[in-house]
């Protein structure tokens, strides 16, 4: 029997990949752990290992393929004594039916919402003898009835419940999937009602509601420009398109959702750098000397990043209720300080996350952060290496920036931006005297941390980087 190969999930929140190269080829034998395969996922280029054994009977999905859905078939194997054109042309050919008969298979509602369930005897309770729902928890859309009788739900957004195979066929066709009406299992829209909406000359959206006399006007909705509209105001000729890969897409998608549904609010403390420079200074010359493939080296080299990410980890730990992420049924206090730091990359950015940043020595925190950034921009990262953490540092210094306020990473409820370290006159004593010093800013979620909390969290963060010997201890 053919094994059909499909698409790994190789992060909780993936989506889709690209397919970026096969490392087999057609009527290779493969083992069980081999790899066969490398997939772009938004962060990362991971390799793929067969979990079955067999020969390639066929590559289904070209190297290069971009934007492949999870659980997508991408190869199929031919199982010992299996010829390879005929489980080929059998394993495709079964992964078709079975998206066929996904497409009219019925589906459950989406989170947040609850199916009626049969009791006992098999029938559903009226509505009037529905357990209510738990008290702090939404009450559920109102029930409809479908156009085969059964009853469903309407989601909360008021969307059409339509099969993947009947909402591309609608839009490549220009068909608004809303106004079909659907005949699969609880009024799923399935892919015979587009084709009869279509040869019907398309479905039309139901024309809005006629306000009241009287009734003020709706504001008009906001919408994005789109990309036609963008295009034309620039002269044919004078630019050049570049598609946006997976990491771009998730870059800007998580930006929007960040800056849109948390309340920001921003703290900024300028920090005097000159007893944190010479201790720097000091731990540096200290440093044992090791051997290694290009001859004698430090066994490590401090940063002024790598004490910031210390004494970032040290200050949650010294206000712990700042050490927190936001869910919408409770507060998630952490107990450990684990600390992301944004490392730019090729294409967009990443964040690697130093673990128990508060229980490692700075020696060690300075080493794991060269290997994290050094494999996060070849894209080698695997995701418990970025996914997480509990706040994050986002350091702009070294190109000059002076102040900033960066946008929080979920489920962060924190990011500390640090701009570059200058000399500035400070007042000390009634005197004017010449001292280093760097602008940092918190953004806060001010549904986790309140504005008194945020601020006690920075001056923890201030009195450690201007003692910074309390960092040693």
């Amino acid at each position: 029997m053919p094994i059909n190969i499909t698409m790994p999930a190789l992060s909780p929140t993936m989506e889709e990949g690209n397919l970026s190269k096969w490392l087999v080829k057609e009527g290779d034998k493969v083992s069980p752990g081999d790899v066969i395969a490398e997939i772009e996922t938004d962060k990362a280029t991971m390799e793929v290992e067969a979990v079955d054994e067999g020969t390639v009977a066929k590559l289904v999905v070209p190297a290069g393929t971009e934007g492949v859905k999870v659980n997508a078939l991408i190869a199929v194997l031919a199982a010992e004594g299996e010829d390879a054109g005929a489980a080929a042309k059998s394993g495709g050919a079964a992964a078709a039916k079975a998206e066929a008969k996904r497409d009219e298979a019925p589906i459950s509602p989406p989170v947040g919402e609850m199916s009626a369930k049969p009791t006992e005897g098999g029938a559903v309770p009226p509505s009037s003898q529905r357990e209510a729902p738990p008290s702090g928890l939404p009450s559920l859309p109102p029930l409809g009835i479908s156009p085969t009788g059964g009853e469903i739900r309407q989601s909360p957004e008021g969307r059409t419940f339509a099969s993947p195979l009947a909402r591309r066929i609608a839009k490549e066709a220009g068909v608004d999937v809303s106004a079909v009406t659907g005949t699969g299992p609880h009024g799923r829209v399935v892919k015979a009602d587009v084709d009869a909406a279509i040869a019907g000359g398309g479905a039309k959206a139901a024309p809005a509601a006629k306000a009241p006399a009287g009734a003020p006007a709706a504001a008009p909705a906001v919408k994005a420009m789109s990309d036609e509209q963008v295009l034309k105001l620039f002269e044919e000729g004078s630019y050049e398109l570049v598609p946006h890969d997976n990491m771009r897409k998730t870059i800007a998608r998580r930006l929007v959702e960040a800056k849109t549904t948390i309340p920001h609010f921003y703290l900024t403390l300028d920090c005097e750098l000159d007893a944190l420079l010479a201790l720097r200074t000091q731990i540096n010359a200290a440093a044992p000397v090791k051997k290694t493939d290009k001859g004698e080296a430090p066994a490590y080299k401090l940063s002024v990043n790598d004490m910031v990410i210390k004494a970032m980890a040290l200050a949650l730990k010294a206000v712990p209720d700042a050490n927190a992420s936001w869910t919408e049924s409770a507060m998630v206090k952490h107990k450990h300080a684990d600390v992301g730091v944004a490392v730019s990359i090729p294409g967009g950015l990443i964040t690697p996350i130093i673990r128990h940043a508060d229980e490692k020595t700075l020696s060690t925190i300075s080493n794991e952060m060269k290997d994290l950034a050094s494999r996060a921009r070849s894209r080698k990262l695997k995701p418990e290496e970025y996914q997480g953490g509990t706040t994050a540092v986002s350091n702009l210094g070294m190109f000059g920036i002076k102040d900033f306020a960066a946008v929080i990473n979920p489920p962060h409820a924190t990011i500390l931006a640090v701009g570059a370290g200058e000399e500035r006159a400070v007042v000390k004593n009634g005197e004017i005297k010449i001292a280093t010093v760097m602008s940092v800013t918190l953004s806060t979620d001010h549904r986790a941390v309140d504005g008194a909390l945020g601020a006690e969290l920075l001056v923890a963060f201030k009195r450690l980087i201007e003692n910074p010997m309390g960092m040693l201890v």
